[in-house]
């Protein structure tokens, strides 16, 4: 339908086109001029283009009570448009755009110079941040520093002490190595005596056994003979040497020759100091110049140590001086030595 309100002042009055001149109209996106400002036509993914305005009066014109009519079937209707003022795009409305530029100089300098400052004021904070930020960041270098070098010298420590431990765990191992081998040396040395000990009963009771059975020994060991009995000289009183001598060192052990019993034992001037000892037979045997005395009274066996040798009373150096004596005269002892079966 025509609408019969009178046009606003400034519209163009476009004449209704006939059916002849464009057959069949219908509005494209080639023959909706685009409006500027916010009403331009958006479009659409299958091609058409639609507009709240152009579109829709197109639409309205074209669609009847029984649904879609042709143009040629109904009467033509003039549509017309207001005109409408240019509106600016929206980046001339933002801040610096040309919509602000028209505002005159004086605002333009003043916004200039407020953002000049605040960008100064900007840049500005934003170096003091900076500053703060490497600050920071050099604090927390040197703390991670400080750290590591904390870190280093504490394991340093601990390895220290690690090794002082060891050390001493080592040292107390050596001294507990030490005390055990002392321990079996001791044990082992004591072990040796006991041994020593038993060799030397069971050697003194064959010994006995032997005296029982009638066996013979020499008086000493280790000697050598150094005045034959009847030998003459003025170092004895009777003139002549009435025993046998057996040098030997000082304490070397004397000995009995066979079974008996000590008779006599003590300090006999010249004799020094001396042991008699009687044999089964009656025999004597003296044992003079004796350092010390072991047995001085009571039966004693064959090969039984009775005393030492020294260089007591009349001497002139350490010896066993041995006589024999039966029915209290003097015999040769190195024969009646012999006679008992003894290598002299």
């Amino acid at each position: 339908m025509a609408s019969n309100l009178p046009a606003p002042e400034g519209t163009e009055i476009q004449e209704p086109p006939t059916a002849g001149a464009w057959g069949e109209w219908n509005p494209t996106e080639d023959s909706v001029r685009p409006v500027r400002g916010k009403h331009r036509v958006a479009k659409q993914r299958g091609g058409l283009a639609r507009s709240s305005t152009v579109l829709g009066v197109g639409v309205i014109a074209a669609v009847g009570a029984s649904g879609i009519a042709t143009a040629q079937d109904r009467p033509q209707v003039a549509i017309s448009l207001p005109a409408l003022p240019d509106l600016p795009d929206l980046p001339d409305l933002m801040p610096g755009g040309k919509a602000q530029q028209s505002d005159g100089g004086s605002g333009s300098e003043a916004a200039t110079a407020a953002r000049t400052g605040i960008i100064a004021q900007q840049s500005q904070q934003g170096a003091d941040a900076g500053e703060v930020l490497r600050n920071r960041i050099l604090q927390q270098a040197e703390s991670q520093q400080d750290a590591a070098e904390a870190q280093v010298r504490a394991e340093a420590e601990r390895a220290a002490q690690a090794a002082a431990a060891q050390e001493a765990k080592d040292k107390l191992e050596a001294a507990r190595q030490a005390e055990e081998a002392k321990a079996q040396a001791e044990a082992k040395a004591a072990e040796e005596a006991e041994t020593a000990r038993k060799a030397a009963e069971a050697k003194a009771e064959q010994e006995r056994l032997a005296a029982s059975s009638g066996s013979w020994f020499l008086p000493t060991s280790a000697y050598t003979l150094t005045s034959y009995y009847g030998a003459s000289g003025s170092m004895w009183s009777s003139g002549q040497h009435t025993g046998l001598d057996f040098a030997a060192p000082t304490g070397t052990p004397v000995k009995a020759v066979g079974a008996g019993k000590i008779t006599s034992a003590g300090w006999s001037g010249a004799y020094g100091y001396r042991i008699v000892l009687q044999l089964e037979d009656g025999t004597e045997v003296w044992y003079c110049h004796l350092s010390s005395m072991s047995v001085t009274s009571g039966a004693v066996g064959a090969g039984e140590t009775i005393g030492r040798v020294g260089a007591t009373g009349n001497v002139t150096g350490p010896h066993l001086h041995l006589e024999v004596r039966k029915g209290g005269s003097t015999v040769n002892p190195l024969t009646w030595l012999e006679s008992k079966g003894l290598n002299v």
